[in-house]
């Protein structure tokens, strides 16, 4: 009766170290923990008791870790260590600066030297512009190629003689 308990503490006491360690950021700690737990428990089934109690254990084992491990990924989803706030497009947010593509032809003046990226005057407006990998100075007149994602590509005017 007295390994019966001890081993059901184990078991326990393993599941609750899996669940704890999706909850309580411990880099493996917890897991190792667990691991050391159940193998124990398993350990002392096959040596103090019989080799069929210990295999209809590890059995149980095979269901009840990762049922555990569910548990746990259901438990992380409200955990404090995970992101409550996502960031929707419904509510405003948005990956992509609106408004780019009107500078689509604008001339301008590089404002600093762009190899590749750096700052153009484009209109009123400075903007952080890149090039398609070509080094321009400082003060020569680009032209807008490209707007993509958050990047406004120039390139160099060539001066007409």
């Amino acid at each position: 009766m007295k390994l019966a308990l001890t081993v059901i503490v184990l078991q326990v006491l393993g599941v609750a170290a899996i669940i704890a360690e999706f909850v309580i950021p411990s880099f493996g700690v917890i897991s190792v923990v667990a691991a050391a737990l159940f193998v124990l428990s398993v350990y002392m089934v096959f040596t103090e008791a019989s080799t069929q109690m210990g295999y209809a254990l590890l059995l149980a084992d095979i269901f009840l870790i990762p049922a555990a491990i569910f548990i746990g990924a259901k438990v992380l989803e409200h955990s404090p260590v995970t992101l409550k706030k996502q960031l929707k497009s419904e509510e405003g947010a948005t990956s992509q600066k609106k408004g780019l593509d009107h500078f689509l032809g604008l001339e301008g003046e590089a404002l600093t030297d762009l190899r590749p990226s750096g700052v153009a005057l484009l209109g009123d407006e400075r903007i952080d512009v890149v090039t398609r990998g070509e080094y321009i100075e400082k003060g020569c007149q680009v032209t807008v190629l490209s707007v993509t994602a958050n990047s406004v590509v120039v390139k160099q005017q060539i001066a007409a003689d």
